[in-house]
This record gives C-alpha cells, sequence and structure tokens, in this order.
C-alpha cells in the first residue's frame, strides 16, 4: 500500500459528507485503527474503505455532542468555519482563528 498524507488537519473544523454533523479534528489514524465490530456494523453499500485516513472528531449535531471516527472520503472541509460547541474543545485548543483550532502548547514541569 502506498502512504498517503492526511488531507485535514488536527484543529481543522470539519462536517460530514452524508450525515448533518460537524466536529474539529483531535487525531488522525494513517489508515482504519478500530475493531471489526465497529467496522462491520457500517452498512456494506456506504461501508468505507480501510486504507485511508481516519479521524476522531470531537462532534456536534443539533442534538448532542460526541466523539466520531470518520474516514477521509466521508469528510469535507467546513467552509462556515465557526466555533464547535463541544465541551471538551477548550481542553485541547487555544482559539479559533479561520476555521482551525491550534492545539493548546502543553508545558512539561
Amino acid at each position: 500500500m502506498n502512504s498517503r498524507n492526511a488531507r485535514f488537519s488536527i484543529g481543522q473544523v470539519v462536517k460530514h459528507r452524508i450525515f448533518p454533523f460537524r466536529g474539529v479534528i483531535f487525531d488522525v489514524d494513517p489508515e482504519f485503527a478500530n475493531t471489526d465490530e465497529w467496522y462491520e456494523a457500517i452498512p456494506a453499500d456506504v461501508r468505507p474503505r480501510k486504507d485511508q485516513p481516519f479521524y476522531h472528531l470531537l462532534a456536534e449535531n443539533s442534538e448532542a455532542y460526541y466523539v466520531a471516527y470518520v474516514s477521509e472520503q466521508n469528510l469535507r472541509s467546513d467552509e462556515a468555519g465557526g466555533p464547535v460547541g463541544h465541551p471538551q474543545v477548550n481542553e485541547i485548543f487555544d482559539e479559533l482563528e479561520d476555521g482551525q483550532y491550534r492545539p493548546k502548547q502543553h508545558i512539561a514541569h
């Protein structure tokens, strides 16, 4: 398999291609790294390939905040670029600038 670079970056605000949710990326797996049970639960006709980056999002929709795990093929940049209201955003990121959160700088003591 050819290694490939992730299209999206940590701190970027993205939205799902099909489902009505958006979020901020806080981690990236170079390829699928979840359980087979999770993968098999996705309907076969919309199941993404495993050989692509998968993103961990602090996600939100109109009803809830949650953590999502989404394939690159199912993400789009959120052009609106507004803040994500997930309560954990402030634990990981500093302010939002131009649709991108800046990760907090952790100082070792």
